[in-house]
């Protein structure tokens, strides 16, 4: 729990319970409907002999007997129960990893199903119900898996728990490189659990590590990218920024950007979030920020004129940043005529002091780039001023004699005279 937390108990509290009772209590009856129980009867199971202390003949049916035991599920909610033999088990599965990833020969028709049968018992369980909104990942504390000693095989990217969110990221990982024909529907399960957590729960704890996945599956997009990846980066990938949880993922979500437009560079004009971009910034290739710039700096100049000072800002610090600031020197001869009416107008008017010396910070830093072009287009902006105050002039004069006209007829109706 955060300080915050611990100091005012009173505030967390769910029909006089705290939170975190609540949660706990919810997660054991949760377990205890879907885990075999020993109804406090203590478990016994016969220690086998080490599989490395058999022959190579009698190895088969010993890895068969210790899957039978795997099977068997104990109460982790009681922490003092059956400790000797949940060790055992323990140990065993830890034996079982070391045979199958060193053995060969070992998967026979017969081992097949009885591997599975014990996967399936310890892993596939309802996770425990959370407090739903109650619940705040960047102020609660995650609540730990109980018996997570023995689920390091697989598990369900919702678990509150980040070390099996992470055990399964490794797996999934695995499973896509391995398994090419299962590529296309992993990658449409990954839309769907972030479609639902951005438009209808805004709760998953594995977005994350989802993310940490889709960045080493987009880098491994072929050219051109297909118009389904193309899709996934707009409607999918784009909407994560708008939940209220972004700050728990942004990193692995900038990652993933920043994939999709080295691959495509003409994919920046919809994706241009200021923060991203300068990450994007620092590690484009010059070739290939000449085929952005003309957005891009389109954009930067609209973010720079928003009355929004923190818009303004943020678009603004890109000047203090030294290899974008080569690029644009590099760029001046087009990046100055889109910047400079922006920047001169909004460092006259901009309501912020602290915005109007950071554009006067940029203008010199143009004026310095190429003197010549800035003073020509400091005297054309200054005629176009010009123009304009003129038109609005004459457009002023024009209503002004216009309501003149009107209050004249005004007068000479009311007086019975008819206006020729």
């Amino acid at each position: 729990m955060s300080s915050a937390a611990t100091t005012a108990p009173s505030v967390d509290k769910v029909d006089g319970f705290s939170r975190k009772s609540v949660r706990k209590a919810r997660q054991k009856r949760a377990q205890s409907s879907s885990q075999f129980r020993s109804q406090d009867k203590p478990i016994e199971l016969v220690q086998l002999p080490l599989l490395k202390d058999v022959s190579a003949q009698e190895q088969p049916e010993l890895f068969l007997k210790k899957l039978q035991q795997c099977c068997t599920l104990f109460d982790f909610m009681d922490t003092l129960s059956d400790l000797k033999m949940k060790e055992y088990k323990r140990s065993t599965l830890n034996e079982l990893v070391d045979y199958v990833t060193l053995s060969r020969g070992y998967l026979t028709e017969q081992t097949y199903p009885e591997v599975v049968k014990m996967v399936s018992c310890n892993i596939f369980r309802t996770l425990p119900p959370s407090d739903s909104n109650e619940f705040d990942p960047e102020e609660d504390e995650p609540t730990l898996e109980a018996s997570w000693p023995h689920l390091q095989l697989l598990e369900l990217f919702d678990s509150e728990d980040p070390r099996e969110r992470d055990c399964l990221k490794t797996v999934l990982h695995r499973i896509y490189g391995k398994f090419l024909g299962l590529r296309a529907f992993i990658r449409k399960q990954i839309n769907n659990i972030f479609l639902c957590f951005v438009f209808e729960t805004e709760r998953f704890n594995g977005v994350a590590e989802l993310l940490e996945i889709l960045g080493s599956i987009i880098n491994g997009f072929a050219l051109p990218l297909k118009a389904e990846h193309k899709q996934f980066l707009v409607k999918v990938l784009l909407p994560l920024h708008t939940v209220r949880s972004l700050s728990l993922f942004h990193a692995q979500l900038a990652y993933c950007i920043v994939q999709f437009l080295e691959k495509d560079p003409t994919l920046t004009e919809p994706v241009m979030f200021l923060g991203e971009l300068e990450e994007i910034l620092d590690v484009i290739e010059p070739t290939q920020f000449v085929k952005i710039q003309e957005p891009l700096f389109k954009q930067i100049a609209r973010c720079v004129s928003s009355p929004h000072f923190q818009v303004a800002e943020r678009a603004l610090y890109y000047w203090n940043n030294e290899y974008i600031m080569s690029l644009i020197e590099e760029n001046s001869s087009v990046i100055l005529p889109i910047m400079f009416a922006s920047l001169y107008r909004i460092s006259k008017e901009h309501w912020n002091p602290a915005i109007s010396a950071l554009i006067y910070n940029v203008l010199k830093a143009f004026m310095e780039m190429n003197s010549a072009l800035f003073d020509e287009l400091a005297a054309n902006y200054k005629s176009d001023r010009q123009r304009e105050r003129k038109k609005d002039k004459e457009r002023e004069d024009l209503w002004r004699k216009l309501e003149e006209l009107e209050l004249r007829r005004g007068i000479q109706n009311s007086d019975g005279v008819i206006p020729t």
